[in-house]
């Protein structure tokens, strides 16, 4: 079977102009592209979607790992989750802090009795791996908190990016995530993210819920957005099942849109099937996503329609 792989880096507000779109499209594609190569030499969807949520964890632009947004209490707190298709077997990490890739600790907790810790368990994994101490704190994100206080916490979120500029207004939901299908028709999704920005602190995303992040042997979804949003529409889990039940994935993307925007939702997702369609949507003005078929690449990063499929 041929390999497919789909990314994102969050959806959101538009970006300001083509400079822009260009500058979020070359880092979508760096890692696109080395992921997807990492699957054509024979590694499985597990092994893609760790390497490619490591990679945007890495990329300080998005809000995951590097570049994560700071809460109301100016901390740092990250939760990631990965779901392989195959054993239908989920992990995942809730508010872990001082670690550069949070994916690592769903990685670990793969092959644990319990595979989702929160807060101080999350921590006690970190010291029991013995992960080198990080502080994902960039210098873009603490100026956009410092900026935000002063303004006595008006903005209920951060930018879905770091670099204000790039966006068409400060709205901005920062998420990361990859869905892949391996050449044995396995499939897998992860997805991390630094959180909405000035929340509450406690505060727990979808990212480390099925809700946002889903897979199963005939499909994977990873979801974007307001977390609140996806946990009321269940929206990842809803996508598979549906697909599972029958429905084409192009048809399930639709009909959970259709949904979505009608209960006002502020989401988007992405998503491949176990026929190796692939398909992403969005309430949201923007979803920064791009995918690879093997034999084409392309992206969402101008994309006007609600659902767009392969």
């Amino acid at each position: 079977m041929q390999p497919k792989l789909i990314i994102h880096g969050g959806a959101g507000s538009a970006l300001k102009t083509k400079d822009a779109t260009q500058a979020v499209r070359d880092s979508l594609y760096k890692i696109l592209d080395e992921v997807y190569a990492l699957l054509s030499s024979g590694a499985n969807a597990r092994e893609a979607v760790i390497r490619g949520c490591q990679l945007l964890e890495d990329e300080p632009r998005y809000n995951a790992g590097t570049g994560s947004v700071l809460q109301s209490d100016g901390q740092i707190r990250m939760s990631a989750s990965l779901m392989d298709g195959k054993p239908q077997r989920f992990s995942g990490v809730i508010n872990v802090s001082r670690i550069k890739n949070p994916i690592n600790l769903a990685k670990i907790l793969q092959d644990c009795p319990d595979r989702i810790l929160s807060d101080f368990g999350a921590a006690e994994l970190v010291r029991e791996v013995n992960a080198p101490i990080y502080n994902p704190l960039t210098e873009k994100r603490l100026q956009e908190w410092l900026q935000d206080r002063q303004d006595n916490f008006e903005r209920t979120m951060a930018d879905v990016v770091s670099e204000p500029e790039l966006l068409s207004s400060e709205a901005g939901r920062g998420t990361i995530g990859v869905v892949a299908l391996d050449s044995q028709g396995g499939l897998a999704a992860g997805t991390s993210t630094g959180g909405k920005g000035f929340e509450r602190i406690g505060r727990v995303s979808d990212s480390a819920m099925p809700a946002g992040n889903y897979a199963n042997l005939n499909a994977g979804v990873s979801c974007t957005g307001i977390g609140e949003d996806i946990i009321d529409e269940c929206f990842a889990a809803r996508v598979v099942v549906r697909v599972t039940d029958g429905l084409s994935l192009a048809d399930a993307m639709e009909r959970s849109i259709k949904e979505a925007k009608e209960n006002r939702r502020d989401l988007g997702a992405i998503a491949i099937d176990a026929r190796g369609a692939i398909a992403c949507g969005k309430t949201s003005q923007i979803l920064l996503a791009a995918y690879h078929t093997g034999h084409q690449k392309g992206d969402t990063l101008e994309m006007i329609e609600e659902v767009q499929t392969v």
